[in-house]
């Protein structure tokens, strides 16, 4: 089994674990300070039992049941805390690339992003849970409060590797149902698809009074495009599709269709209220993180 610290650092969390991230509208939970909600009081809803093992807190043990059953029972609740956070990882092909200038590849990247924000939002006591896709949703883990459920985040961000093609219109719009209660989404992709589906499906999440954070992932080789001599291209998210091309021919049309994407897709962010962050994998993750959310603090 992973541990943490595996794909998270003690020094890349000495960066940022004093910072708190800070939702800009109503959250459901209860107010303790840190964020609006617009209900009053604390409240946890009643999930499940399960059997107790050696170890559980006997505060959690139901003495009731146990009266009726002479059996151990824990009771296990859904907790509504500070801010619910979903963090949504993108795991299509393109996310494998990795230039000569970067130490990850864009996933990887993405991989300790998730971590680092995932640890600190258990830190300030507000509940994250993961969702990993490319052509489909590959997996969820719904958002919880509790320390012990960085293990299971971590868990599933270690398996997750790039594999399909996506179209994010497409998979966003399929999330829309999953994540039904109100709280703040975080996007960690490097967003390629058709922009116009994708703002879409960005605006059917600001619907849902969603309030939405995009950490835009590159490589440098994708912003510059460095290439001077005849070069073999791959796709990496389509088998077999590969071309032979001369950089010269193709780097200014390429650098103009990139500029227009990068405007479409600001443009479209700020229409909706969506904060857009341009991140680069050949800077080191939690700088980047946590720089961005001491900004983010300074707004409120």
């Amino acid at each position: 089994m992973p541990h943490v610290h595996d794909v998270l650092t003690s020094h890349d969390i000495s960066k940022f674990v004093n910072l708190q991230v800070l939702a800009r509208q109503e959250v459901e939970g209860f107010c303790s300070g840190l964020h609006l909600s617009p209900h009053k009081g604390f409240s946890v809803e009643f999930k499940e039992h399960r059997q107790y093992v050696p170890g559980d807190d006997i505060r959690d043990i139901d003495w009731k049941l146990f009266g009726k059953t002479d059996r151990l029972f824990i009771r296990e609740y859904e907790e509504e805390t500070n801010l619910r956070c979903t963090i949504l990882l993108d795991s299509s092909g393109s996310m494998g690339y990795q230039g000569s200038r970067s130490q990850l590849n864009k996933h990887n990247f993405s991989v300790r992003t998730a971590a680092c924000l995932s640890y600190l939002m258990l830190q300030q006591q507000d509940s994250v849970g993961l969702v990993n896709f490319d052509t489909h949703v590959r997996s969820y883990v719904p958002p919880r409060g509790r320390p012990k459920h960085l293990q299971k985040i971590i868990n599933k961000l270690d398996a997750a590797t790039p594999g399909n093609e996506t179209e994010l219109g497409d998979v966003f719009h399929e999330m829309v149902t999953k994540i039904q209660r109100r709280g703040l989404l975080v996007i960690i992709s490097d967003l390629f698809g058709d922009v116009d589906r994708l703002l879409k499906a960005l605006a059917h999440f600001r619907h849902a009074n969603h309030e939405i954070i995009i950490f835009q992932i590159w490589d440098p080789d994708e912003l510059d495009f460095p290439f001077r001599q005849w070069t073999q291209f791959s796709s990496l998210e389509e088998a077999n599709n590969q071309h032979l091309v001369d950089p010269a021919q193709i780097r200014r049309a390429y650098l103009e269709k990139l500029e227009r994407f990068q405007e479409s897709l600001s443009d479209g962010c700020s229409r909706h209220r969506i904060h857009l962050v341009p991140m680069t994998t050949d800077q080191p993750y939690a700088d980047a993180l946590a720089a961005y959310l001491g900004l983010r603090r300074k707004s409120r």
